[in-house]
Formats: C-alpha cells, sequence, structure tokens
C-alpha cells in the first residue's frame, strides 16, 4: 500500500529497458507469427502496467489537510535499540526521547511480587547462567523475589546487541546498561505515573503449582490499586480474564481488547482501544471502530514508511522500539504532512503516473522505430 506508486514506476521503467531486445528479436523473426508472439505478450503487460494505477489504492494519497493526528509513540519493553528491554534504563530512555506510553510483560515471582519480563525462562536477558547455572531452563516465575534481585539484567545487551540498526552507546550509557537490574512492577507504574505516561501490559499467568496461580489478578491489581499509586486512566488494561471484576474494581482503566470483534461487543465490554498487529488491520478497519470511539494501537511498528502507513490508516498509537527515530523523522514534506514518509495527494499521484506512462511511450516508440 505504501510503495505501490513507486513499485509501478519500476516495472515501467523495466519494461522500458526490455523493449530494446523485443524489438530486436522481433525485427529479426522470419515470420509474422513469431512477432506476434514475441510482441503480442510484451505490449499486453505493458498495457496492464499502464492502466494498472486505476486500480490502485494507497491511504496515503489523500488530499491535503485530511490527515489525521500524528499516532502516539509506546515504547516496545522501553526502548530496547537503547537501553536493556523491561529495564528503568529502558523506560527512561523511552521517556527521554518523548514516548507517550510504555509497553511491557508482567510475570508474578514465586512468592507474589509482579515483575517485567517478556520470556518464560531467564535465559536470555540475565546472567542466570553464571549465576544459577543448574536453572537457567526454570520458568521465570518460579523464582523468589530475592533471586530475582539477584541478576544482572543489562550486561547481555553489550554482549549480544539484539538489534543490528543500535549504533554505539556511549561510555555512561555502557556503564549504566552493565548495571540494570529486574524491574518490579510497582516501581514501573511509580515511573509512568511521575511522567504521565500510558502503560499496557501483557500479564503472564503462572505455571502449575505456583501459589497464585489462580490469583494472579487480583495481586496485580493489588500492586496496581494499593501499592503503585499510578492514576487508573493512564492503564490500558489488556488482559481478556476476569474483565467484568476488574472493572468492578477499577472502573478508571481504559479497557483494552487484543483481538478484533464487533463492535457491539466491544462496546457492551466498554472496549475504548484495540491492540492489534499492523497486519491484521485496515484503514477501512481502523475508520469503523474510530466512528464507535474506539482507537487503535499497533505493534511493532519501527521503519519510518510503516509507521507512515499507521498516520495515514488513522491509527491512534503505534508501539515501537524505535521511539527515538519516530518521535521526530527527517521532515521530507510541507505543512501537517512533515514527517510522513511518501504522502501524496490525488493530484501529484495522477501526475506522476501519467507522465511515467506518456514518457514510456515515447521511449519504447522511439526504440522500436529505431
Amino acid at each position: 500500500q505504501i510503495t505501490a506508486p513507486y513499485l509501478h514506476i519500476g516495472a515501467i521503467a523495466i519494461m522500458v529497458l526490455l523493449s530494446w531486445p523485443v524489438a530486436l528479436h522481433a525485427i529479426r523473426a522470419d515470420k509474422k507469427v513469431v512477432q506476434v508472439i514475441i510482441v503480442g505478450p510484451y505490449l499486453a503487460i505493458l498495457l496492464f502496467l499502464f492502466l494498472i494505477p486505476l486500480g490502485m489504492y494507497s491511504p496515503c494519497i489523500r488530499e491535503m489537510g485530511t490527515l489525521g493526528p500524528k499516532p502516539a509513540l509506546i515504547g516496545h519493553r522501553g526502548a530496547p535499540m537503547l537501553a536493556p528491554e523491561n529495564t528503568e534504563m529502558s523506560f527512561q530512555k523511552t521517556i527521554e526521547h518523548g514516548g507517550d506510553g510504555l509497553e511491557t510483560d508482567v510475570t508474578i515471582s514465586y512468592d507474589g511480587v509482579p515483575f517485567l519480563m517478556h520470556d518464560r525462562t531467564l535465559r536470555r536477558t540475565t546472567n542466570i547462567k553464571e549465576v544459577y547455572p543448574n536453572d537457567t531452563a526454570q520458568n521465570a516465575a518460579l523464582f523468589s523475589w530475592d533471586t530475582l534481585q539477584e541478576l544482572n539484567a543489562g550486561t547481555w545487551f553489550l554482549k549480544d546487541k539484539p538489534f543490528s540498526c543500535m549504533g554505539s552507546l556511549s561510555r555512561a550509557d555502557q556503564n549504566q546498561a552493565m548495571n540494570q537490574s529486574i524491574y518490579k512492577l510497582s516501581n514501573f507504574l511509580r515511573l509512568a505515573d511521575s511522567q504521565n505516561k500510558l502503560v499496557i501490559f501483557d500479564l503472564y499467568r503462572p505455571p502449575e503449582k505456583h501459589p497464585y496461580r489462580n490469583s494472579w489478578i487480583n495481586r496485580t491489581l493489588e500492586v496496581i490499586l494499593n501499592e503503585s499509586g499510578i492514576r487508573p486512566h493512564l492503564v490500558l488494561w489488556l488482559e481478556n480474564d476476569m474483565r467484568s471484576f476488574v472493572q468492578s474494581v477499577a472502573p478508571g482503566f481504559q479497557q483494552t481488547m487484543g483481538s478484533k470483534a464487533r463492535v457491539e461487543d466491544l462496546l457492551m465490554d466498554n472496549i475504548v482501544k484495540l491492540n492489534l498487529a499492523y497486519t491484521e488491520m485496515s484503514s477501512e478497519d481502523i475508520r469503523m471502530y474510530a466512528k464507535a470511539n474506539i482507537t487503535t494501537n499497533l505493534y511493532v511498528v519501527n521503519e519510518p514508511w510503516l509507521f507512515s502507513l499507521a498516520w495515514c490508516s488513522g491509527a491512534h498509537s503505534v508501539t515501537t522500539n524505535a521511539v527515538h527515530t519516530l518521535k521526530n523523522p527527517t521532515a521530507l514534506l510541507p505543512h501537517d504532512t512533515s514527517s510522513v514518509v511518501l504522502f501524496q495527494t490525488p493530484q501529484q499521484y495522477n501526475i506522476m503516473w501519467i507522465l511515467t506512462d506518456l514518457t514510456s511511450a515515447l521511449l519504447i516508440s522511439l526504440i522500436f522505430a529505431l
């Protein structure tokens, strides 16, 4: 949807280059049937390419002034290109670069302390191999909080460099990353509240035989409502289990759904936001839900061109690993489209494809004549 207009130009350019060998072989052919076999398919494809823009659609081809507000940016596990994911440093970096919200993953320790961890085990993002080599395959929720506090959650980041486009960290940032520990949910929420940032998280149910296996949601709510002090409207509540109960004890949460559903069903459950992979939503879906005052958050959006597509499609926010690059992208166009890559008005697009078609037709005709 975002690159189709430019792919069209590229395809036409290839057809111009192919016109020379096609014309040469057609002229050298002895029989008219052979000439038709060579030239016929070529001209059919060329005609198809000339006319294909008539049926082409892109959300970023629109009238000037019709673009909605720029999507808010929610840091995916913080700023994982700048700091170890799900650590205090990672969320601080998101805040420094102007992120509007913080996304994370919550697990509950064996003694009932909710903490931030995406993976089932501690192997990838801590130094458990050095501290407890026999427990590397153990579920993270089966450790006590005292044990979890002993682990380093930052040295892996400097060693493994999880993103190829990370760039180099300053000496101060390297030292800070090396001293990160596993982050408690309560501390995370206090940080978000102090900076007026939205929070959204996946809440993982503890495994079998865990003391909080059946009270995981209650324990998490205790931390949010009683221990953290975060203002309820900052919480985008995503977990679907016991949603009615959660609404009854925390009516201020913004109820968020992780899957598409009928508008009527969403309104019945007081859903105000959808949190979906960008591949699952179209601009038509986004507009349909927006009419019912249900906003859309798309994840995980890292590239400027994909952010542009989300913006043009009407997304309210995106979850990203790259808040630092999407917050202030290079200004490519004037006025309200200054941060949208590849934005065009219908008039600009029509001029582009008509000139491309006419220029290529002239060149191809000259090559055949020559």
